[in-house]
């Protein structure tokens, strides 16, 4: 359904620091930047990307929006939210932990980003 997803930041340095934590926490590789600066992630098939705003205006999260992140396991949950936290990112909402959602157990986990996009990464319970 989706080619990719893109964030915006006003400090693409920061981002990098951050989002290269999360990736490596899911197996990931750090950003690839391309001629315009953009960071792009490629993980699982999946395509994320980081970048100013096109129209020169300073970056903000989508109040109501949340990118979910796909993880193996609860550990690797854990891991990407300390990474996010030890790299610059808030949690909110509940710690890190197994919630019951309308498709099942899940082990899930919310962060805001350093330029407040609201993040999760989640694991689906057998």
């Amino acid at each position: 359904m989706f080619t990719h997803i893109m964030i915006g930041t006003s400090d693409t340095a920061k981002a990098k620091t951050f989002y290269d934590a999360l990736f490596a926490a899911l197996g990931g590789p750090a950003a690839t930047e391309d001629a315009r600066g953009r960071l792009i992630y490629a993980h699982n098939g999946g395509r994320f990307m980081v970048t100013k705003p096109i129209d020169g205006k300073p970056a903000s999260g989508a109040n109501g929006g949340t990118i979910g992140f796909a993880a193996s396991s609860p550990e690797m949950v854990k891991a990407w939210h300390a990474a996010g936290v030890a790299h610059g990112g808030t949690s909110i909402e509940d710690p890190p932990g197994e919630r019951q959602g309308a498709a099942g157990k899940l082990y899930l986990a919310y962060l805001r980003d350093p330029d407040g996009n609201k993040i999760c990464a989640l694991h689906r319970m057998p």
